[in-house]
């Protein structure tokens, strides 16, 4: 295959030229490239930049007695039709007690000749023991190098266990991703604001002001620090605060600090939370969604490179299950669906708009989350050797994201009605085409498994 007459976009620099795939890599870039016997795409007037990367999603999770409406089936195609073509999943909590290859094991089986594009995992540190820690360097030294900690839920780590974790993990050369809030603080809330009353769903962004978030980031940052400067990354970060913390921190000469917001802390706000007839349920995630103000710190700290990544936190439910909670904000299932819109709001709200330039894209969307974490230069760039992963997108196309036009299971969309200024064109996963024209193409190619490389200390 050879992709012709198109923008090539890095993180740096934008060009035109030939790309010549062959055995799924990219084999050379250049002009004028001998065309007899390859399949010629034609890509004049487009971008092409390397396949999107999402290391936040949830697939086949369960949360309390609610499946996730997206297995690695569903999800990955709804991935891949939107421009995503490898994912790191964040395995959801096991059996109390287990050990970390209990929910590994599982995860392989559910995601194993199911998953459509590639992918990884980041393993999950739900309690802790000496064993837990012994068993981190194995699954580290076999290509699962993040275990996510989460310092909110019942399956939180205590501020010690939490310190245990990013010491062992600087040793192993692995990076620790946190979900950064405070849960008792936000628990109090919860209650207070049950006990007046107090139900709807705007309750569930007021019970955890951006202070709640911005504490444990500090904290967590204050932990790394302890541990050496130990790498850590914070998901899903929603708040001007929370980003002040990042930069004080850095400030401070602290280094292996790594941030990822998501599509939706860029582009909606608690508004959401007030729609008619329940539809504010759709929008209930942790953290919530905040203010413009925090929407506009968060676009200049991507601006100044203080954010690393875009993730989505894919996390979809449907709306029935959602309307458990129309009496009682805190129990509904939280999280939302967004890995097929993610490249097209992010590149028209932020590339077309002029928040953002075409570089600082690509850097955000595929080659950050490769190099943070572990997959580069396999993945997340376009270079000879690199895996033959490429989107065509068209620039110039005006659409109107609809649900019925999503491959997801989701029966809706947060970013429903909303106009882009972005067609993806064009999906190629390891050489071959797997979506065009927003249709999945059905064919041999699966995806793979990616065991991922140990990350250099001080990135």
């Amino acid at each position: 295959m050879i992709i012709k007459n198109g923008l090539i976009i890095s993180e740096q620099s934008t060009y035109k030229a030939d790309i010549l795939i062959k055995d799924e890599k990219i084999e050379c870039i250049g002009n004028n490239i001998e065309e007899q016997g390859h399949e010629i795409i034609d890509a004049e007037g487009r971008y092409i930049i390397p396949g999107a990367i999402d290391v936040h999603t949830h697939m086949n999770l369960i949360a309390g007695n609610y499946p996730t409406v997206d297995d690695f089936y569903s999800g990955t195609i709804a991935a891949a039709c939107g421009g995503t073509t490898t994912i790191v999943d964040h395995l959801g909590f096991g059996p109390e007690g287990c050990n970390l290859s209990h929910q590994i094991n599982k995860y392989h089986e559910l995601a194993h000749d199911k998953a459509m594009i590639d992918y990884s995992f980041h393993g999950v540190v739900q309690h802790l023991n000496d064993e837990i820690l012994d068993e981190l360097e194995y699954h580290v030294n076999n290509g699962i190098i993040s275990f996510k900690v989460y310092m909110a839920y019942n399956n939180k780590l205590s501020d010690d266990e939490l310190y245990r974790v990013l010491r062992k993990m600087k040793q192993l050369g692995g990076i620790v991703p946190v979900h950064a809030e405070n849960d008792q603080v936000i628990n109090y809330f919860r209650a207070k604001y049950k006990s007046q009353g107090k139900i709807a769903p705007i309750y569930h962004a007021k019970s955890r002001p951006n202070n709640t978030e911005s504490e444990a980031i500090g904290r967590i940052l204050n932990l790394a620090k302890l541990a050496g400067d130990a790498p850590v990354y914070i998901v899903h970060l929603s708040t001007k605060e929370g980003l002040q913390e990042v930069k004080e921190a850095r400030k401070r000469g602290q280094k292996n600090i790594f941030v990822e917001t998501c599509t939706q802390y860029l582009t909606l706000t608690e508004e959401k939370y007030e729609k008619d007839h329940f539809e504010g349920l759709k929008y209930i995630m942790a953290p919530p969604l905040r203010t413009k103000k925090d929407i506009d710190f968060l676009w200049k700290g991507i601006n100044q490179g203080h954010i690393q990544t875009i993730g989505t936190d894919h996390c979809p439910f449907s709306f029935s299950q959602k309307l458990i909670a129309k009496n009682d904000f805190t129990i509904a299932p939280g999280g939302g669906p967004g890995v097929e819109e993610r490249v097209s709001v992010i590149f028209s709200e932020g590339v077309s708009k002029g928040k953002i330039s075409i570089n600082k894209f690509v850097e955000m969307m595929c080659t950050n989350p490769s190099r943070i974490y572990g997959l580069y230069p396999k993945k997340g760039v376009i270079q000879p050797g690199s895996d033959a992963d490429i989107v065509i997108i068209n620039p110039n196309s005006e659409r109107e994201i609809k649900i019925k036009d999503l491959h997801g299971n989701s029966d809706y969309s947060m970013y429903e009605g909303l106009k882009v200024k972005c067609k993806i064109d064009r999906v190629i996963l390891r050489g071959i085409t797997i979506v065009k024209e927003n249709e999945f193409l059905s064919n041999t190619i699966k995806g793979k498994f990616i065991k991922r490389k140990k990350i250099n200390k001080n990135l």
